[in-house]
C-alpha cells in the first residue's frame, strides 16, 4: 500500500499505488495495529552526511523522553566503515557502529549526503536484508537517490526535494516520482522531501506505531507542528514565466497588474492583436503553459504574498487576486498547493 495524505485541513486518505481509495478518520485515538513496531532505529550515514537531517533523526529518536510518558527509542548511528567521516559542514563525525546496526532495526533512516553518493554493495545488501527482515526504511531529501540505486524504489512511488526532481527523473525514469508532496509511504519504504519534511515523516511514523499523543508530545518538545500531512505541497516559488517571453513580455506585465480582472483568452488575444488560435500557440511556445494555467499560477503566487503579509481577510485576498470569492480561492489553493489559505497564512505570515 502506498500512502500519502492530503492537506492540513483535510482528513488523511489511504491510497493505493496509483490513486486515493478510502478516507481515514482524523486523529486516530490509538496506534495503527497494522503498523510495524518502532523501537530500534538505525541512522545510516555516508561521508559528506548532512548535519541537519542527521540532527532530525537524533532529535526525534535519540532523546530520552520517557519521564514524560513518551516512547523510548534505541538509536544507533551507523556507516559502512566505522570511524571518523566528514560532514557537509566544517565538523567531522565519529561513527562507532557498522552495518551490523541495521540488522534487527525496526526503522532504518538513510541520511542524505552528496547527491551523487552511490551505495557500496555491502550497503545495498544490508538495506535489502533489513527490508526482508521486516524493517521499514526511510530516506530524507536527496537520500532517495541512494534508495533508488539500491533497488529499494523499484515499482514504488517516491518523492525527493523539489530541487532534485528533474535529476531524479532523468536517472530513474521507471520510478514513479511524486515531486510536490512532503513525503510518500509505499509499503515498507518511505521517502521525504527536503530538510524539514524529514521531521514530518519521522513524526508520521511515530504516530502510526505509537499513536497521535506520542507524536504530539515529541513535536511539542521540538517546537514544531505535530502534523503536516504528506500530501501537502512542498512550498516552491514558481517563476513568473516558464521561459523567456519576447513577443508577449509586455502583455504578461500588463496581465500581472490586472489579475483582479477577467483575463480570458479572448481578451488577452485581443490585447496582443492576434487571433485566439495564434495567441494560444504563441503563448504556450513562449511560457510553456496555456494562458489559463499561467493566469491561475500568477493568481496563486499573488495570493501567497497577500496571505504572508497578513493584512487582508480571505475574501479580500480572493477579490484582489481575481478568484472572486473565498470559496473559489480555497478551491484553487487546495488543488494547486494542497493546503488551505488559512493554513498557509498560519505557516508563513510574517516570515
Amino acid at each position: 500500500m502506498a500512502e500519502t495524505t492530503r492537506s492540513l485541513d483535510f482528513p488523511p486518505c489511504r491510497c493505493d499505488a496509483r490513486r486515493v481509495t478510502t478516507a481515514l478518520p482524523e486523529a486516530p485515538p490509538a496506534p495503527d495495529p497494522a503498523a510495524p513496531p518502532l523501537r530500534s532505529v538505525a541512522a545510516l550515514v555516508h561521508p559528506g552526511v548532512s548535519v541537519f537531517e542527521l540532527g532530525i533523526a537524533c532529535e526525534v529518536f535519540g532523546v530520552d523522553r520517557t519521564p514524560e510518558g513518551l516512547p523510548a527509542f534505541d538509536l544507533a548511528i551507523a556507516t559502512e566503515h566505522p570511524g571518523t567521516i566528514p560532514t557537509d559542514q566544517s565538523v567531522d563525525l565519529c561513527v562507532r557502529r557498522g552495518l551490523d546496526a541495521l540488522a534487527g532495526a525496526d526503522l532504518v533512516i538513510v541520511v542524505p549526503s552528496n547527491r551523487g553518493t552511490r551505495p557500496a554493495p555491502a550497503v545495498v545488501h544490508a538495506l535489502q536484508d533489513a527490508v526482508r527482515a521486516g524493517a521499514r526504511v526511510m530516506s530524507m531529501c536527496s537520500a532517495s537517490f541512494i534508495l533508488a540505486r539500491a533497488g529499494l524504489l523499484d515499482g514504488r512511488r517516491s518523492t525527493t526535494h523539489w530541487h532534485h526532481a528533474e535529476a531524479f527523473r532523468a536517472e530513474f525514469p521507471d520510478i514513479e516520482l511524486v515531486p510536490d508532496v512532503l513525503y510518500v509511504e509505499d509499503g515498507p519504504i518511505a521517502t521525504s522531501a527536503g530538510t524539514a519534511a524529514g521531521i514530518d515523516l519521522c513524526l508520521h511514523l511515530v504516530r502510526r506505531s505509537h499513536g497521535p499523543a506520542a507524536a504530539v508530545g515529541i513535536a511539542r518538545r521540538m517546537v514544531v507542528p505535530p502534523q503536516r500531512d504528506g500530501g501537502q505541497a512542498q512550498y516552491v516559488r514558481t517563476p513568473v514565466t516558464a521561459g523567456p517571453a519576447d513577443t508577449l513580455a509586455g502583455l504578461l506585465e500588463w496581465a500581472l497588474a490586472h489579475l483582479d480582472e477577467e483575463l480570458s483568452v479572448t481578451r488577452l488575444a485581443r490585447r496582443a492583436a492576434m487571433s485566439e488560435r495564434t495567441f494560444a500557440r504563441r503563448f504556450r511556445d513562449e511560457t510553456g503553459m496555456t494562458p489559463h494555467q499561467w493566469v491561475q499560477q500568477q493568481r496563486i503566487l499573488l495570493a501567497e504574498q497577500l496571505l504572508e503579509d497578513g493584512g487582508m481577510g480571505v475574501e479580500e485576498v480572493a477579490r484582489r487576486t481575481g478568484f472572486g470569492s473565498g470559496a473559489m480561492l480555497r478551491h484553487h489553493f487546495a488543488r494547486i498547493r494542497r493546503t488551505t489559505p488559512l493554513a498557509y497564512r498560519r505557516t508563513f505570515a510574517g516570515s
